[in-house]
């Protein structure tokens, strides 16, 4: 799922197939979206360059809009990806609170939602290739981890039971993904 044409394009030229929902937009957007799949994975962002209000409207409020729509369309397992340090309030980006609030209650909502999830809190994303390997547990200090790792903690999870109903941080490490989950 993403939310403009030129990305659109970008993945059906790689042969992925995707459809075009905004996450401000409607919850029955998303569930025309979700519909027939067999997990939801919400890895969506403002990004680093907006305000608050962004933060609000993607971060938490889209968050929740895809939990919901999973629901009503019957997709149980839902996976999502937060940010570390956020369970803990004296452990929030004194930069911008409002992000570290967004991913802490929308974490919460999950929680309670009733869905299958996962809540992987990765470090400070880095765009170096993949090591395989990653430090997982409850509660990190903050370091970072290349976002290939963190997809491949995705797929892991999917592909393991045992992470359902778990929130873990997670960042660059020694142990093979496989193995930390």
């Amino acid at each position: 799922m993403v939310r403009k044409i030129e990305q659109m394009v970008q993945f059906e030229e790689q042969g992925v197939k995707t459809v075009l929902v905004d996450l401000e937009g409607s919850i029955e957007d998303i569930v025309g979206a979700v519909n027939g799949a067999d997990a939801v994975v919400f890895t969506a962002g403002s990004g680093g360059r907006t305000g608050a209000d962004k933060t609000m409207m993607i971060d938490f409020d889209g968050a929740i809009k895809s939990m919901e729509a999973a629901k009503q369309a019957r997709v149980k397992r839902f996976v999502i990806v937060s940010a570390i340090g956020v369970k803990d309030r004296d452990k929030w980006l004194s930069s911008a609170p409002y992000y570290s609030a967004a991913k802490y209650y929308a974490d919460v909502w999950l929680e309670k939602s009733g869905l299958d999830y996962t809540i992987i809190r990765p470090g400070g994303l880095t765009n170096d290739p993949g090591t395989g390997k990653v430090k997982v547990a409850v509660d990190l200090e903050h370091g970072q981890i290349p976002r290939e790792d963190v997809a491949s903690a995705i797929y892991a999870a999917l592909e393991n039971d045992h992470t359902i109903g778990k929130a873990f941080d997670m960042i660059g490490g020694e142990t093979p993904v496989e193995d930390a989950l």
